[in-house]
């Protein structure tokens, strides 16, 4: 494809309507170095409470945006619709599983958006997803997930596999770095809710040919460090002693502790 003179090199498809069940978009991820290209690259950031998923996001950003990187962060719908006053609890499993299926469907068209749009840059584009298609099926049984593909005629391995490029799941603080989990404010589910929340995101996206899993074995600066290395060990990027010093005035910026 040609837009303005500039040759695009994009990873997976955007849209709903090209979901269908023999389609298949896929290409592998590489970083073109011909100035002529310019890549887009879709990561989903994902994880169970607690986890780094916000401080992540803006730690990507800050990196990739260094590098000369055009960089859109997808904010989480499934926060922005229980702001509203949803309260998940109160659902039944009929109502929950509809919410589910409504959510998905504002993903698509909230992605579709930004996905646009990076069509537009003549710079390398990253698109942080804070969260992805996948996270609602962790919420639902796999007969209501396998129900609903034959319903919108929706294609298990688009949705999943071609549509992002990289996924990335950060365990939870609940598993491995309590501590800080239990010391969090803004916390309101249990530790072993979370721990279950966590294992169940984490299922959703087992078979993505991109996934890769952070635990809380080391400190936290080394996962989101870890985080960072991975992107760019996906994309052939080569970033010397760039990361230890983005890290280190990060960490002044941000602290240590894990946020959402």
């Amino acid at each position: 494809m040609v837009q303005n003179d500039h040759q695009l090199m994009e990873f997976g498809s955007d849209d709903s309507s090209v979901l269908s069940r023999n389609t298949s978009t896929r290409e592998s991820p590489m970083l073109i170095s011909n100035s002529n290209y310019h890549v887009i690259y879709r990561l989903v950031l994902t994880g169970g409470p607690c986890s780094g998923k916000t401080t992540g996001q803006t730690r990507l950003k800050t990196f990739f945006e260094n590098l000369g990187w055009k960089v859109f962060c997808v904010p989480e719908i499934a926060a922005t619709l229980l702001s509203g006053g949803v309260r998940f609890a109160n659902l039944s499993k009929d109502d929950s599983e509809k919410f589910q299926e409504n959510l998905i469907k504002l993903m698509m068209s909230t992605e579709r958006t930004y996905f646009t749009l990076s069509h537009t840059c003549k710079r390398n584009c990253l698109i942080i997803c804070d969260r992805g298609l996948m996270d609602a099926t962790a919420y639902m049984s796999k007969q209501k997930w396998q129900s609903m593909l034959e319903v919108h005629n929706w294609n298990m391995v688009e949705l999943r596999d071609n549509r992002y490029n990289h996924v990335i799941h950060l365990v939870t603080a609940a598993d491995g770095a309590e501590q800080f989990y239990e010391n969090s404010p803004i916390r309101t589910e249990g530790i072993e809710l979370a721990r279950e929340m966590d294992k169940l995101t984490m299922q959703a996206w087992n078979g993505h040919p991109c996934f890769d899993i952070i635990d809380n074995s080391t400190d936290f600066n080394t996962k989101m460090r870890k985080m960072i290395s991975l992107v760019c060990r996906r994309l052939n990027i080569n970033v010397g002693d760039r990361l230890k010093m983005d890290n280190t005035h990060t960490e002044m910026l941000h602290g240590t502790k894990a946020s959402k």
